[in-house]
């Protein structure tokens, strides 16, 4: 008996449009720029936000805050992003941009807040860490604050620049990753910005490293619940189960 004849099934055409019109992952370019095609990426119109390092604004130039529910807030404003007065799980979205290097005399980092100048604790009398460890510490206590506020799926967007300190390799951007990992972030993304002008340095006898010209936005979501200030000190830290 002659089989049947079978007619082929017309092929499904895909979804959507052939475009270069994206988003894209390093940019020459200033803040501001980057930091609203990430906010177009990942946050959602009327969400609620906390910028805790919020200064003169200048991520925000290119936003229409009015899309958002935002809560600016500086330490020079009383706001310690390391403490913040909001209650657990509250937000969408938090934005970290503190000081991401340290500043000996405080003309190494001209172009962004001053580590010495805004976070007092660079000093070994108050038993506190020293120079890039301090810069990680002042990240990773920020951080499980975040954590804190932040509801479960919520974005924390976090600037930061590698350093060499004392002759060495810092990779900042690495290690931020790693260590959040611990408190309930996974990294969805890591934008580079390169400056428009080259930097320059005030004495070199001979240049040891390449001289950093980019800096990172990296962006975690909230994927667990691992971290909730249960007492005023904020020192207790639990696993919720």
């Amino acid at each position: 008996m002659e089989g049947k004849k079978m007619t082929p099934k017309k092929r499904k055409s895909p979804n959507g449009i052939a475009t270069n019109d994206l988003v894209f992952s390093a940019y020459t370019a200033n803040n501001a720029d980057v930091f609203s095609l990430i906010l177009d990426l990942y946050v959602s119109s009327g969400s609620k936000i906390a910028d805790v390092t919020y200064g003169q604004g200048a991520f925000w130039k290119n936003v229409d805050k009015n899309k958002f529910e935002l809560y600016p807030s500086d330490l020079k404003n009383g706001i310690d992003c390391r403490k913040l007065p909001y209650e657990n799980e509250t937000y969408d979205c938090i934005v970290l941009d503190p000081p991401y290097m340290h500043s000996p005399g405080g003309t190494a980092h001209v172009n962004h807040q001053n580590f010495e100048n805004y976070y007092q604790n660079n000093s070994i009398k108050n038993e506190e860490k020293k120079y890039h460890e301090a810069v990680l510490d002042l990240y990773f206590k920020a951080t499980k604050e975040a954590s804190r506020v932040l509801k479960l799926k919520g974005i924390f967007i976090v600037k930061c620049q590698d350093e060499v300190c004392a002759n060495k390799q810092r990779l900042t951007h690495v290690e931020l990753i790693n260590e959040f990992q611990k408190y309930g972030f996974r990294c969805e993304d890591l934008f580079i910005i390169i400056r428009n002008n080259k930097p320059g340095v005030s004495r070199i006898l001979k240049q040891r490293h390449a001289r950093k010209n980019h800096s990172y936005f990296l962006v975690f979501r909230k994927i667990e619940n691992v971290i909730r200030s249960v007492l005023p000190s904020r020192e207790k830290i639990l696993r919720i189960v």
